[in-house]
């Protein structure tokens, strides 16, 4: 009889999401790429994400047009957030930092991009998980190699660790054979 008909509605369970962090554009003459990619993992680990890991800063050199170098990094974040919603949420923080959307690749003050998530691949008009270029780019998977290098890409089945060490060896045969 103490049952009243209502069901309680669940939360969705917190998920993982790997969060590719860039900057090349300072904001200020105090505030660099370094320090805006500080700020962003420091604003990841607020309300409705929070970080599980964070990776290490590192330097990098651009991709297309833009002449000035790379602050990056990446972090393991949880959230009750589906993939589309984190999207709405990381443009509205690169838009806090000042990020303009004007040219692919151009220079920029914060880019957020969603690498991985625990939930596997999406693919929609605005969202590619795993990121497409996250096999190919360094500055993406040495820092998610530091804290996450068991993380299986769906798209190949390897390991986060395999990628990197993969990635490396066809750079130094690359620079190898431009020498």
């Amino acid at each position: 009889m103490g049952h009243s008909g209502k069901q309680r509605l669940r939360k969705p369970k917190k998920q993982l999401y790997a969060i590719g962090i860039g900057s090349n554009q300072p904001l200020s003459r105090r505030l660099g790429p370094r320090a805006i990619v500080m700020a962003a993992l420091l604003e990841l680990d607020r309300k409705p994400l929070k970080v599980r890991a964070l990776g290490p800063i590192i330097r990098s050199r651009p991709l297309g047009p833009s002449t000035r170098d790379y602050a990056n990094s990446a972090a393991v974040i949880a959230t009750r957030l589906s993939p589309a919603a984190l999207l709405d949420h990381l443009q509205a923080l690169e838009a806090q930092f000042g990020r303009r959307r004007r040219r692919r690749w151009g220079a920029r003050t914060l880019d957020l991009d969603i690498l991985l998530w625990e939930g596997g691949p999406v693919r929609s008009p605005r969202l590619a998980i795993p990121h497409p270029g996250l096999a190919a780019r360094a500055f993406v998977l040495e820092p998610l190699r530091a804290i996450a290098p068991g993380w299986r890409d769906p798209a190949s089945g390897l390991r986060i660790a395999h990628l990197a060490a993969r990635n490396a060896r066809a750079r130094r045969t690359e620079h190898g054979k431009a020498g």
